[in-house]
């Protein structure tokens, strides 16, 4: 396999791009070379996306358009899917479609150059066991985005919450840890290299549980790595949101106070039958509780409107529960059908498509309104700034995120990428904060400052 190269194209989640990333270092210790274009390559890499019909379809595009390549410039390429689409689709990928040479699930990357070997002889190569064990730990990833900025460490696999809607438990196992040890040896090799950021993910990181450590134990351990290193994290339940974690954002500087919490509606009716175990009630008393023990934290969420059975009054109760709760970030998405879902062998998929775009249109622009009314009363504030590039409108510009996850683009000056610089809001769209730089600082810096002001 020596002298070959390979090439990832990845959708989905974070933890996905977190897996190209674990791919792309062994595919390096195999002797392989990555390359940018696809044309170039001789292995073609998808990972992919379960969670809703629209990223399936950009899948099924591009294998297309991989096996025209295949057909037209290089006879001898092979073409994988990786990922969660592996093992829900893998015969329709190998037999019915026959775009595809090989079908690998999140847990056997491992296994990737034996499988191309079997490839090699001629064979098509499947794996798609899922694990009871496997990490990663061992592995370190190759850096493939973030600009050598901010880096994405998987802190766990796996989820066991089985919401009715979501695949995810069939397509990525149940729930494992890595150790907390090789977390944090991780972080200080990402700290030695100069990554200014990190973001610790996992399905529900509440779960999190080395030998009875738990979540906010390696969030405050992780925070201590290097104090001017930001941590984030992604993707909490609210069904167990701990106190502690919370205590923990709010006394760690280089914590970023900002929490994705998805909600997925605001109905508890809705609720149940999404086997989301809380209340719209209970979801409240959390987002009031987290604006208590944070003042100022940022939230945003996940939404899903047309779900099964969804009446008017429900779908109502979700845009008043985003009203009440003014999140500054939503994700926002109509209900589509997952095949081995508990609402698949349930439910009904009554709600009209023409039914699900309208209220998805009205849910979107509720929130670019609160989005544009919460920027708003941001001009006049400063806030210390991540350069994360150069913004896309002008070369003279730079954006980068806040603390609490906002983005802010600024005249470039002298500023570089990495740097953190303190910059007061001066204007806002419903999408970006409009900034004037003041200086370079630093976390400790700027928290001491602010905090004597």
């Amino acid at each position: 396999m020596k002298d070959r190269k390979f090439y990832i194209e990845t959708y989905g989640c974070q933890m996905n791009v977190a897996d190209s990333e674990i791919v792309h270092s062994i595919m390096l210790d195999n002797g392989l070379k990555p390359t940018e274009q696809p044309e170039d390559a001789d292995v073609i890499f998808v990972n992919t996306c379960s969670i809703r019909d629209n990223a399936e379809r950009k899948v099924w595009d591009r294998l297309k358009y991989f096996r025209s390549i295949k057909r037209t410039v290089n006879n001898d390429m092979v073409v994988g899917v990786l990922g969660c689409m592996a093992e829900r689709v893998r015969d329709r990928f190998l037999d019915q479609e026959k775009l595809v040479d090989l079908v690998v699930g999140p847990d056997a990357y491992r296994e990737l150059p034996n499988l191309l070997e079997e490839v090699e002889d001629g064979r098509k190569a499947v794996n798609v066991i899922l694990s009871q064990e496997e990490t990663y730990a061992d592995i370190t990833p190759v850096r493939t985005t973030g600009n050598g900025v901010s880096a994405f460490v998987s802190v766990m696999r796996g989820c066991n919450n089985m919401c009715s809607f979501c695949v995810v438990p069939f397509t990525r196992g149940r729930e494992r840890s890595r150790s907390i040890n090789s977390i944090l040896d991780e972080l200080r090799m990402l700290s030695d290299k100069g990554y200014k950021e990190v973001t610790l993910l996992g399905q529900n990181v509440n779960s999190y549980n080395d030998n009875g450590k738990r979540f906010a134990e390696l969030m405050y351990q992780s925070s201590l790595v290097d104090p001017e290193m930001r941590i984030r994290f992604s993707t909490s339940h609210p069904k167990d949101f701990p106190d502690e974690l919370l205590h923990v954002i709010n006394e760690r500087p280089n914590i970023c106070e900002y929490i994705h919490i998805p909600a997925q509606s605001g109905n508890s009716e809705i609720l149940e039958r999404m086997r989301r175990p809380y209340t719209r009630e209970e979801y409240l008393k959390l987002i009031y509780k987290m604006r208590e023990i944070i003042p100022g934290v940022s939230l945003s969420t996940d939404i899903i409107t047309g779900f099964c059975g969804e009446t008017e009054a429900q779908h109502q109760d979700t845009l008043s529960l985003m009203r009440e709760v003014r999140y500054d970030l939503a994700y926002m998405f109509a209900y589509s059908e997952r095949e081995r879902t508990l609402a698949n062998r349930k439910y009904e998929d009554d709600i009209s498509e023409a039914v699900k775009k309208r209220r998805l249109t009205e849910i979107i622009t509720q929130q670019q309104g609160i989005q544009e009314e919460n920027n708003k009363k941001e001009i006049g504030r400063t806030h210390i700034v991540l350069v994360e590039g150069t913004s896309k409108r002008s070369d003279e510009q730079l954006n980068g995120r806040t603390d609490t996850n906002k983005m802010v683009v600024f005249d470039r000056d002298n500023y570089k990428i990495g740097d953190y610089v303190e910059v007061e809001i001066i204007d806002s769209t419903a999408a970006t904060l409009i900034g004037k730089p003041i200086r370079t600082t630093t976390i400790a810096d700027f928290n001491t400052h602010y905090a004597m002001a």
